[in-house]
């Protein structure tokens, strides 16, 4: 990929090719305002170069597709990344544009006193189109995964979006994540946009609290009966799939939460590892929870997953012995010996 525009070389086929922006994120050496911080960590954030990274930890081969600045975020950005294992090769560097970075206070996301303030606007990422990324290379996986995200940065990423969610013969699944940010949209247009381009995906991800006001899962189904595969998550409560005429619904673990971010993007990549396994969609679900829990008790959005025989076998517990796990900080490091029933270190 050059600064151009995408080359022509056919790429290596991966196993899933995530697509979306990426950004350095300042994380505070302590709590308080914004305002009050004297200083900062810097990590990367992303939703769909988390998914990327973490399918890679899982063993996985992803490709990540992007566009970043020239510059030293955007170095930092590709490189962090790359790290885990991803494929980087299809990322544009824009000699125009700079890199996108966030900071954002320590406390909870949900509470009101959580601060986040973005630079984000004119970034290399809102410029991506069709015309200025390798289709060959987006294209290359199994699977496809993209974020409402990235169609509410600018208009031509919208344009790119619809263009990927276009139903067309040979393309690989298309897995979205629907990921609803009022924030991003100005002009209240993201429902309608959102519902329109999950309705193009074979395989969905929604959030029962951003799922267009509906109430309850199959009220989501109602409204977008078109993906072959829906899954609504429920929080606290778990997370129900429709598959066909099929309903399954898995409850979520038990978890001593040391920091409520990145939970998402790693049920999203869990389900999504467990589906080119070809696991029951009972398996995909609870490998989803598995990987969220595992983001769930690390201080940042990225975790070390579990080996895959350990989250095996947790995925494979009876539902009593299910509802009786409790996660804690270094369950993913447990003993291979250890009790079917992982407690708190």
């Amino acid at each position: 990929m050059t600064a151009d525009g995408p080359t022509s070389t056919t790429p290596d086929v991966v196993d899933v090719v995530a697509l979306g922006e990426s950004m350095v994120t300042f994380l505070p050496s302590s709590p308080g305002r914004l305002a009050d911080v004297p200083s900062f960590d810097r990590a990367i954030g992303g939703a769909e170069s988390n998914v990327a990274c973490v399918l890679a930890a899982a063993g996985h081969t992803v490709r990540w597709v992007s566009a970043v600045g020239a510059d030293g975020f955007g170095d930092h950005l590709v490189e962090a990344i790359g790290a885990y294992g991803v494929d980087v090769r299809a990322v544009r560097r824009d000699p125009d544009r700079p890199t996108g970075i966030y900071f954002r206070t320590a406390g909870d996301r949900a509470t009101d006193a959580h601060e986040v303030a973005y630079y984000r606007a004119g970034s290399a990422a809102s410029a991506m189109s069709a015309a200025t990324l390798d289709l060959d290379a987006i294209r290359s996986g199994r699977v496809l995964h993209l974020s409402g995200i990235t169609a509410a940065l600018s208009a031509d990423c919208l344009g790119l979006m619809r263009e990927l969610t276009a139903r067309r013969t040979g393309r690989p699944l298309v897995s979205f994540d629907v990921n609803h940010r009022p924030g991003l949209w100005r002009d209240g247009d993201g429902p309608a946009v959102l519902l329109e381009l999950a309705r193009g995906a074979d395989l969905v991800f929604v959030g029962e609290d951003e799922a267009w006001g509906l109430g309850g899962p199959e009220a989501v189904r109602a409204a977008l009966p078109e993906p072959e595969l829906l899954v609504v998550k429920q929080g606290a409560t778990g997370a129900t799939a429709f598959h066909g005429q099929h309903v399954t619904s898995v409850p979520a673990l038990h978890v001593d939460v040391v920091a409520a971010v990145g939970a998402g993007d790693a049920f999203a990549a869990g389900f999504l590892s467990a589906t080119l396994r070809g696991l029951p969609v009972r398996e995909r679900l609870r490998h989803g929870h598995l990987m969220a829990a595992a983001a769930l008790t690390v201080p940042g959005d990225l975790a070390t997953p579990p080996a895959r025989h350990h989250a095996d076998r947790l995925a494979a517990l009876d539902d009593d012995a299910w509802g009786r796990l409790r996660l804690g900080p270094g369950w993913t490091q447990a003993d291979e010996g250890a009790d079917e029933e992982v407690r708190t270190p």
